[in-house]
């Protein structure tokens, strides 16, 4: 069910700046290097699976905001375990050293 949720080439970068906090759509276009399209359709579906918040502002010009749901928060401890077992694939392969 997880590989559900991630699938998709920018979702885990989705997930990373918003463990960071609160983002709007234009923070994303400077962090992600991706197509308009593509990282809402991204978002549209991270939202569809309750794990990204979407918050529109009735205001003008509009304002949009994503954050990560109560869900979304706890795929951190994904992202934290994907991460240490990458760090010890790259240290185990000799890719990687104490020095780096």
């Amino acid at each position: 069910m997880a590989q559900k949720v991630i699938k998709g080439k920018w979702k885990l970068l989705i997930f990373w700046y918003l463990q960071q906090g609160t983002k709007r759509l234009n923070e994303f276009d400077r962090l992600i290097p991706c197509t308009q399209a593509t990282l809402n359709r991204q978002l549209k579906e991270l939202e569809l699976d309750e794990v990204v918040h979407r918050e529109v502002y009735t205001v003008i010009p509009p304002k949009v905001e994503y954050s990560l749901t109560p869900l979304g928060e706890k795929f951190y401890e994904v992202i934290n375990a994907m991460g240490s077992w990458g760090l010890a694939y790259f240290h185990a392969n000799g890719m990687l050293t104490d020095v780096e």
